[in-house]
């Protein structure tokens, strides 16, 4: 597909219901050059995700844009907000190339982002199986189902606001059971406000690797500083009534509820090297079993502090690693990932692969929801090994093998993880 075809395309999907009006640019209609650098640079926003295209990801037309089409789409990238690096530095170029136009747009774009659709659907279809033996007394198990997940994000109105959902639904395929019904796991409004990114509600929050926490709190989280050093505030409820808990898995630190406070610091050089360090407290701990060693904490508190990072060598191969530490904890208190990592699947890119090696150790009160759970949870360590791969665009395969032992009773542990994400 030419350059042509692929912008002249994103142009017909931003500018869909508009009606025509004449504007004080000297000709805002004249055709923008086809060899113009502008072109790849739009490309690389539309692979980026920066544009969006049709709704099923297709791109149409056969015409070269003209610098009025050409600066719709500046004025629709321009009013996102958490754009990545290099991609806002392609969109302050086209902005300072077309500047006049845009200047000359004015009302016109306000107009057209409040006639186009501004709720965007995504989601995805998700196979995942695993299967876990342990010699502990804990025994095996089986986990095969399917999840179903919506992502609403609807834009409101231009003030670079959003409001964001995650909808859940999953069906057990090994006893054909369903769940009572859909799942609400995100509920949340993001946006800029006094120079820093704001989000509030049942939101996300994702600690530097992910080795303390990936999962929600019912609160809100401030971003605020540069692309090179970045600090993150964070304070909420998390509660273990958000999760689904198994028998089984008592003495996992989901199973409780308390109040979350969190600070994390970014510090990214360069494109190679990003570091972090932060804090995360959590207060009046309740335990949903009441047994010491699932609270482990005397004045029902716990204290994580963590630091990390990853660097890249090349395009190809990177390290990243991470410790945490539960400065309440009696014993148990201690977690580390190194991981060396190779290329890297991209679900939008048919064909990429990538595969990592490495060791976890994760020690049951050390951590609360790490990322790694679906190989490694708290109260584990050993070598863990994975791979991805993308078959066709929006297919992402993924399997991963551990090896190790219980941190609590030593006793041997394997699991096999096998996951297939349908993203739309």
């Amino acid at each position: 597909m030419s350059k042509k075809t692929l912008v002249s395309a994103i142009t017909a999907a931003l500018v869909v219901g508009a009606a025509s009006t004449t504007f004080a640019a000297a000709n805002p209609f004249s055709d923008v050059p086809a060899d113009s650098w502008a072109y790849d640079a739009v490309t690389t926003l539309a692979a980026d995700g920066v544009i969006d295209g049709y709704p099923d990801g297709t791109y149409k037309g056969q015409n070269t844009m003209t610098r009025y089409e050409m600066a719709q789409i500046v004025a629709r990238a321009m009013a996102k907000t958490d754009l990545e690096k290099a991609d806002k530095a392609l969109v302050d170029k086209l902005a300072a190339e077309f500047a006049e136009e845009l200047d000359n747009l004015g009302v016109r774009v306000a107009d057209l982002e409040k006639k186009s659709d501004n709720v965007k659907w995504g989601g995805e279809l998700r196979y995942r199986y695993y299967d876990i033996d342990r010699d502990s007394k804990a025994g095996d198990e089986t986990h095969n189902k399917v999840l179903f997940r919506l992502e609403p994000k609807a834009y409101i109105g231009n003030s670079g606001w959003t409001a964001n959902a995650r909808l859940d639904y999953e069906m057990n395929l090994s006893t054909d059971e369903n769940n009572d019904g859909v799942v609400v796991d995100r509920a949340y409004v993001e946006g800029p406000l006094f120079g820093a990114t704001v989000t509030a509600g049942r939101t996300p929050v994702f600690t530097a690797q992910g080795l303390l926490f990936d999962d929600r709190i019912s609160g809100g989280t401030v971003a605020f500083g540069s692309d090179e050093f970045k600090t993150t505030l964070a304070a909420g409820r998390y509660s273990e009534d958000d999760h689904s808990v198994d028998y089984k898995d008592k003495g996992n630190a989901k199973d409780i509820t308390a109040e979350y406070y969190g600070v994390q610091f970014d510090y990214t050089p360069n494109d190679n090297l990003a570091l972090n360090a932060g804090y995360t407290a959590l207060t009046g701990i309740d335990a949903k079993y009441k047994a010491d060693y699932v609270l482990n904490a005397d004045d029902n508190t716990a204290n994580f502090w963590y630091a990390g990072g990853k660097y890249a060598f090349d395009k190809n191969v990177a390290f990243v690693g991470e410790y945490a530490q539960n400065t309440e904890a009696n014993t148990e208190d201690q977690a580390w990932t190194a991981e060396l990592q190779y290329k890297g699947a991209n679900p939008a890119d048919a064909g990429s692969w990538g595969m990592y090696a490495g060791y976890r150790q994760i020690e049951t009160f050390a951590s609360i929801a790490p990322t790694y759970d679906d190989i490694i949870g708290a109260g584990y360590k050993g070598a863990v090994v994975g791979a991805s791969y993308v078959p066709a665009e929006n297919i992402l395969a993924t399997i991963e093998y551990f090896d190790g032992e219980e941190t609590v009773s030593g006793q041997d542990a394997s699991k096999f993880f096998a996951n297939v994400d349908f993203f739309f």
